[in-house]
């Protein structure tokens, strides 16, 4: 299944299924660190920001569209770091798809947070936080290409 997935996504999920499921929250927590903060010209702007009302935690999102044959996808997220699995899985979505081409983010498959072999370790209500943050991602991309962003 994670076939289908970017290479550097594909690796992330590949990483999570190696592991035990506590060792998957462990590495969660880790990409919990790794999120970069906003940009100073997003930052002091939370109206440039679009809330994922799903997320139990105060999560916002936006996203640039580059120009050029690819489009690559520029990500930028804000979550509390006292909000860690919320904040791991956006590191995630960072990592995973941040500079990667818009159609190669439209064809992330909507599933791919279960893909991580977390839903049993995470409450349905996490995951389905996870599953918006990405439905975000991928209705920001369609919007940004079809005012030609």
């Amino acid at each position: 299944m994670a076939a289908a997935l970017p290479p550097q996504l594909a690796e992330i999920v590949e990483d999570f299924n190696a592991l035990s499921e506590q060792e998957r929250l462990e590495l969660l927590l880790e990409f919990s660190d790794g999120l970069p903060e906003l940009p100073e010209r997003l930052a002091g702007h939370p109206e440039l920001l679009e809330q994922v009302v799903e997320c139990q935690s105060p999560v916002f999102l936006t996203l640039e569209v580059g120009t050029g044959s690819d489009r690559p996808v520029s990500l930028y997220f804000s979550a509390p770091r006292e909000a860690p699995t919320t904040r791991g899985f956006a590191g995630v979505l960072h990592e995973g798809l941040d500079g990667l081409p818009a159609a190669d983010v439209l064809a992330v498959p909507d599933d791919m947070p279960h893909q991580l072999g977390l839903t049993r370790a995470i409450t349905p209500l996490r995951m389905r936080g996870m599953t918006a943050m990405l439905g975000r991602i991928k209705r920001q991309v369609r919007e940004a290409l079809a005012s030609g962003d």
